[in-house]
């Protein structure tokens, strides 16, 4: 974990802790253990931080999924945004570029990074902007030569904009991964219900209760799709983080950058937007 990762954990639960808060004796329980498991764990992931301090603060608290009311929102504006966009969509001149862009756009809808964001004025950006990294023509190319997609979600309202994208590349064998338990605004299986993603997809659970895909810890049933799937397509900077050292040249990541240690890893400036595969 990069140093700079301290500062957007301490960030992020002292707004969390604000809307939760713990009594006395709890919050002193839970900073102890915030300060020891960052000063200790030096070489774990930051994904793996994330949960375990996710699962202290449930062991304290008892709230099961703090950003619930915050991923029912976030899916109600994206719906909201998909009556708008699909119908540009089906009239495009190119309907998959465009699709594209507003998934890559739902990526800006992550609690996990910043409690307040603006979609609309991040699809307008997404829409016009150059990519920093670009491999979208390759991406369209792999997914007419494909026979099983694997398509790993990440956060609840971006999901919607996923279901757009799945419905625009008109696949007929696509499986859609979700997260097996809350954690910050992941998609779960509740979400993927939520917005119709049966429809247009089959969905699974990766196994695992990270806020990335962890292949070391998910489950076999997870895995076998996973190691089958002719093209998989990975949503966000969590699941980035966790798959970017395999160089696998079946996963295209597409993702907005929003932090600086991704930005570095990448060589692409933060609040860029990327396609990305290892060809």
């Amino acid at each position: 974990m990069d140093a700079r990762c301290k500062t957007c954990f301490t960030n992020n639960y002292d707004k969390l802790l604000k809307k939760n808060p713990l009594s006395g004796c709890e919050a002193l329980a839970f900073c102890g253990f915030f300060n020891r498991l960052l000063d200790s764990h030096e070489s774990n992931s930051s994904p793996e931080i994330q949960r375990a301090l996710h699962h202290k603060l449930r062991e304290l608290n008892g709230v099961v999924d703090p950003f619930y009311k915050e991923k029912q929102q976030s899916n109600r504006i994206a719906y909201k945004l998909y009556g708008e966009w699909k119908p540009k969509v089906l009239a495009s001149d190119d309907p998959f570029n465009l699709a594209l862009r507003l998934a890559i756009a739902g990526n800006i809808m992550d609690y996990g990074v910043d409690h307040v964001f603006d979609v609309q004025k991040t699809i307008k950006e997404a829409i016009h902007a150059d990519f920093e990294i670009d491999h979208s023509s390759l991406l369209k190319q792999r997914i007419k030569d494909a026979k099983s997609i694997l398509y790993l979600g990440d956060n609840a309202g971006e999901i919607v904009f996923d279901k757009l994208f799945i419905e625009t590349i008109k696949h007929p064998n696509v499986t859609f991964a979700v997260k097996d338990g809350p954690i910050l605004n992941d998609v779960t299986t509740h979400d993927a219900q939520d917005i119709g993603m049966y429809e247009v997809a089959e969905v699974i659970s990766n196994g695992y209760d990270a806020s990335s895909t962890l292949l070391e810890k998910c489950s076999n049933e997870f895995l076998d799709v996973y190691h089958s799937a002719d093209l998989i397509i990975s949503k966000g900077m969590g699941n980035l983080e966790g798959l970017i050292n395999e160089k696998d040249p079946r996963i295209f990541f597409l993702f907005m950058v929003k932090c600086d240690v991704i930005a570095e890893k990448i060589q692409a400036p933060k609040g860029s937007f990327a396609v990305f595969n290892h060809n």
